[in-house]
């Protein structure tokens, strides 16, 4: 296999070093080439996954609707559009792209008008405060044997919303307190015993969320600008997630003949959020709303996402020459001016940002069909490029028109990438997490996930990897520490069996975090057909 070609004034990268290029026959928007354990069946068509697509039909919570693991926020391959994504990874390892699914979702039905308030209508704990999450006298935690963890509580709501579905990405642990979003409001529940401290709502549907916060509990939540169908997503308001005050109010300018505000994309570091989708991007200050610089004026190749994390900014560029080059750069969080630029091989697009600490992308061919990861320096020179047996998830994209960020799939630190792989047609539905060094772009350990288990990354902490282990039929699923070096992982959370098993495995689209020895899990869409969903459901000792 030969390295991509190298950009102009760019050095080789370093030899021995393994390259990510596609196989022949799968790429761009072809058939998948097997199931994708992330994605609960029925899976979502091409391009329509995230705001404003419908999700499958969910019944009331104990009557589960598959037992897929699905993503946190699925790769829309840049302009093709695939849902789940692979990519090569040394000789005879590939990654395919596509839908996971020859079935579209169940489409829900039309609905009536909505409530004016688009408030959730019920909730299954009643706020006793007693954390057992009864729903109508049935107690969750019926059937957990000796030895496991318990449910804490489990939140629902009935909405009456377009036939379309609503979203509800929106999922943010503050303190002891945890705030969700479901359609127009936000409503924030005690963490231990999920009684409701406050809602807020908004006048329209909430279109575009960050897990991004400041270090005070703020962050900066994205609204339409109007009820129909082509309403856009150009609205931004701070909120105090503590207090559920709202802040200030303002209207997103457009960057130039070429922006869209379809699916925009946010993110927070410092004071300056980024407001980034595909034609066009901008900053602003969060304490007063104030922009601070935008892709129209910036200088040479036009910025289409400013993607942030830890106090570090990149832009993704577009070029717009007859080689439809693509850049990246460092940037300034405050000015938006460029530190170092880095120029991908022609017809190279960035699809997927793992990390800003160290820079980790994954860059795409889709002429050529091929995909890398790519490693680079401080300065914004390659250093290495990633290698490994395996067919492996690089979801990070909700929809066609969305735009680059970090990704939720995958976890970096301490220069290591771990990176959870899919299952293969005819193989048992299990997967494993396999560490990657981002110094020499080699794996260094895999850990399964056990027969019949999906395996997935949440974050790393205290030297160890936190990932959380998908239940089967009536067994629950458990949160694990795996040792940086590797090893046999640990138990931190055993979820219970019986009653609560099935409800945890349905959760359509899962937002998952693990924060303070509680493990929230929450639905990211909603159909809004009138009748009970689940929303979040946490588990605790």
């Amino acid at each position: 296999m030969t390295e991509p070609p190298q950009p102009p004034n760019q050095p080789p990268p370093p030899s021995g070093y393994g390259h990510l290029p596609g196989p022949p026959q799968p790429g761009y928007g072809m058939p998948p080439q097997g199931p994708n354990p992330y994605a609960q069946a029925p899976t979502q068509p091409m391009g329509q996954v995230g705001y404003g697509y419908p999700p499958p039909p969910q019944s009331v919570p104990g009557a589960p609707q598959g037992q897929g693991t699905p993503p946190k926020r699925k790769t829309a391959v840049i302009v093709a559009a695939a849902v789940a994504g692979a990519l090569v990874l040394g000789t005879g390892a590939w990654f395919a792209f596509g839908s996971g699914g020859s079935d579209g979702p169940g489409k829900p039905a039309a609905q009536s008008s909505a409530p004016a308030d688009g408030k959730p209508s019920a909730s299954a704990d009643k706020g006793d405060g007693s954390g057992n999450g009864a729903k109508d006298s049935e107690d969750l935690n019926a059937g957990r044997k000796q030895g496991e963890d318990k449910v804490l509580w489990l939140k629902t709501v009935k909405l009456d919303g377009p036939g379309s579905g609503v979203p509800s990405e929106g999922h943010w642990i503050i303190g002891d307190t945890v705030v969700k979003s479901a359609w127009k409001n936000l409503t924030a529940y005690g963490a231990a015993d999920g009684k409701e401290k406050w809602t807020l709502a908004f006048p329209t549907q909430i279109c575009s969320v960050t897990r991004h916060t400041t270090g005070d509990g703020r962050t900066v939540v994205m609204y339409k600008d109007g009820e129909s169908d082509s309403a856009s997503c150009n609205r931004l308001r701070l909120v105090d997630l503590k207090t559920g005050k709202e802040g200030w109010t303002r209207e997103v300018p457009e960057e130039g003949l070429l922006d869209t505000m379809t699916s925009p994309t946010l993110g927070i570091t410092g004071d300056t959020v980024t407001v980034s989708r595909g034609g066009g991007a901008s900053a602003f200050k969060v304490s007063t709303g104030d922009k601070l610089f935008g892709s129209e004026t910036a200088e040479g190749c036009k910025p289409g996402a400013y993607v942030v994390q830890n106090g570090k900014m990149i832009a993704v560029a577009s070029c717009f020459d007859e080689n439809m080059t693509n850049e990246v750069s460092g940037a300034d969080p405050v000015t938006g001016k460029k530190t170092w630029t880095w120029r991908l091989p022609d017809t190279y697009k960035v699809t997927a940002v793992y990390s800003l600490d160290p820079i980790v992308l994954d860059v795409g061919n889709e002429e050529k069909k091929q995909h890398s990861i790519v490693v680079l320096g401080p300065d914004g020179k390659q250093r290495t490029t990633v290698s490994g047996e395996g067919t492996f998830a690089t979801e990070c994209i909700g929809s066609l028109f969305s735009t680059v960020e970090i990704c939720d799939a995958t976890v970096v630190d301490g220069g290591t990438l771990y990176m959870p792989t899919v299952t293969e047609p005819g193989k048992p539905k299990a997967n494993e997490i396999v560490a990657f060094d981002l110094g020499t772009g080699k794996a260094k350990w895999r850990t399964p996930s056990g027969e019949g288990r999906v395996l997935t990354p949440i974050k790393a902490e205290n030297g160890r990897l936190i990932a959380y282990r998908k239940g089967v039929g009536d067994q629950g699923g458990e949160v694990v520490a795996i040792p940086a070096a590797g090893g046999e992982p640990t138990v931190l959370l055993r979820n219970p069996s019986g009653v609560s098993a099935p409800i945890e495995s349905s959760f359509y689209q899962p937002k998952i975090d693990y924060v303070d020895g509680r493990l929230y899990i929450s639905s990211a869409l909603l159909s809004a057909k009138g009748t009970d969903e689940k929303l979040l459901m946490v588990f605790g000792k």
